[in-house]
């Protein structure tokens, strides 16, 4: 039979695997790119594949998704910036709850929209707790949902914050600094909230070469997610698998 996606995922924490997953903006990626987009994240052992933004003006995702699994057998995840990102040609979705904000809309609003049309999906649904951490400068996912970031300095507030999240029983915890941040997550934050719960661990944003994924890794990430870097530079994946 084959293994769940959170399965995979749970393995390679259990295993204390390094996974690798590239975001793919359907913004910026037009179809007649996507074999040879595919053909240069196939050869680079990428584990996951998020699809998603925190705005979308093309109204391509499922022509995406399906252009995407014709040329790849990676697992193919939802990252949704609201109710609207929805495709089920995807094998599953992060459905985020944005815990490090007060936006009821982000908390709970966007989920409760989404969830009847999920239930008619066989998408795989990966609850979520999502947390923003301040990256020296706003960024679109901040902006977007209205919402202050965890301040970087303040490692214990994410900690009790990824910690609620998991009491609520989701699955995931995803540490981000936001599309083209300044500066990473802190190496602190993801000690801390590594060492006070099994959840695995997430991280993306402002993660631009082999030192700064090697030590999120060493941190505690089992997942490490590159978008804005690949998508400014389609080389450098080369350099992060070898």
């Amino acid at each position: 039979m084959k293994k769940s996606v959170l399965e995979f995922i749970g393995l390679a924490k259990k295993e204390q695997k390094k996974l690798l997953a590239i975001l793919l903006d359907p913004d910026k990626l037009p179809l007649e790119k996507v074999a040879e987009r595919m053909a240069l994240i196939n050869k680079n052992e990428v584990d996951l594949l998020f699809v998603g933004g925190s705005l979308l003006f093309t109204n391509i995702l499922d022509q995406l998704i399906v252009q995407i699994k014709k040329h790849t057998s990676i697992p193919v995840i939802l990252f949704p910036g609201n109710a609207m990102q929805i495709s089920n040609k995807a094998d599953g979705i992060l459905f985020l709850s944005l815990l490090s904000g007060r936006n009821p809309d982000f908390l709970i609003g966007n989920q409760v929209v989404a969830a009847p049309i999920l239930k008619q999906t066989n998408i795989e649904i990966l609850s979520t707790s999502y947390l923003l951490i301040e990256s020296g400068r706003e960024t679109t996912a901040s902006y977007i949902s209205n919402t202050k970031p965890i301040p970087r300095d303040k490692p214990e507030i994410a900690m009790a914050t990824a910690l609620a999240g998991n009491m609520m029983g989701h699955q995931l915890v995803y540490l981000d600094g936001g599309s083209g941040a300044q500066n990473r997550v802190p190496d602190s934050t993801i000690q801390q909230i590594s060492k006070t719960i099994d959840t695995p661990i997430i991280v993306g944003g402002g993660i631009r070469n082999k030192a700064e994924l090697e030590a999120v890794y060493k941190a505690g990430a089992t997942i490490v997610v590159v978008g804005t870097a690949f998508e400014n530079d389609k080389a450098m994946i080369n350099d992060l698998r070898n």
